[in-house]
């Protein structure tokens, strides 16, 4: 489990094919003091296992879904990415929770300075349109961020100098692809609010909403 809050920018340094799917090497400086093979580590939003540290770096494999469903099907050595360790119990939770679990590729249609911030926008695959929410929280290649305003699929976020400055944000152009993660808790609450006591299927209607008092 992560929070969204970025330890680190990363770069990748080198990938190498393996048996379904992908070794990649990443440099790193900032996190190396508390890492150990086995631990989960948050990749640009993806959740991966380190198999292998040294004093400028670290490994993990990208293999299955993790490169269906991320744009880890096409990273390339010399880009940038977003590094978080895994959250202890004891620690603050800034953002929010993440699990690093990818849901689907967004691509950005729009990056403009206003002011002192940075208005990002980005267009969301259709099927996740019904988990966004104005004022929602939601990961961004594995930074909590908040839906400042949205349009069917397409999401403003207003984004700080600090959190600019420190995640790949500053790297990305327009049409540039990011890993999206809707927050988990819209995922329970829309699989409580369809199905009914006997366990099937109940879709959300106003007749429905009527019988239950709304």
């Amino acid at each position: 489990m992560f929070t969204g809050i970025i330890e680190e920018i990363a770069k990748i340094e080198k990938t190498k094919p393996i048996a379904g799917g992908l070794s990649i090497k990443i440099g790193a400086t900032k996190i190396l003091d508390d890492i150990s093979v086995n631990d989960s580590i948050c990749v640009d939003g993806v959740c991966l296992t380190v198999t292998n540290f040294d004093n400028s770096g670290f490994w993990v494999d990208a293999v299955g879904a993790t490169l269906e469903k991320s744009t880890f099907a096409s990273i390339k050595p010399s880009s940038f990415v977003n590094i978080e360790r895994s959250v202890r119990l004891n620690d603050r939770l800034g953002g929010h929770l993440v699990q690093g679990h990818v849901n689907g590729i967004g691509t950005i249609s729009e990056i403009k300075k206003l002011g002192e911030n940075y208005l990002l926008q980005i267009t969301v695959p259709e099927n996740l349109e019904r988990y966004l929410i104005k004022e929602g929280s939601i990961a961004v290649s594995g930074i909590s961020l908040t839906i400042a305003d949205l349009d069917k699929n397409l999401i403003s976020i207003s984004v700080v100098p600090h959190t600019w400055q420190n995640t790949n944000l500053k790297y990305k152009k327009i049409n540039d692809k990011v890993n999206i993660e809707i927050d988990v808790l819209a995922k329970y609450v829309e699989k409580l609010l369809t199905k009914d006591n006997s366990g099937s299927e109940k879709n959300i209607t106003e007749n429905w909403l009527k019988e239950i008092g709304y």
